[in-house]
């Protein structure tokens, strides 16, 4: 599993998910159903891409996004 701590890192990690499938840009932007350049600015972690079409892209790259609390009560301590 990768940690995302960046949208450089989301984007690096989209980059090679799309690689490893042999996607090209223009490829996984039909499949995500959003376009080339959508893809551009992602994979280069631009910062304020749209939530929405990265989940339908990491869709598309069979990926998905999960959530680790890393709060060290996390969300069933005790109050």
């Amino acid at each position: 599993m990768a940690t995302i701590g960046t949208t450089a890192d989301l984007g690096r990690k989209v980059r090679a998910a799309r690689y490893a499938r042999k996607l090209s840009q223009d490829a996984l932007a039909l499949a995500s159903g959003t376009g080339r350049r959508f893809i551009v600015d992602l994979e280069h972690g631009k910062p304020t891409v749209r939530l929405s079409s990265v989940l339908a892209v990491l869709a598309a790259l069979d990926l998905r996004l999960e959530l680790t609390d890393t709060h060290a009560g996390g969300p069933d301590a005790d109050a």
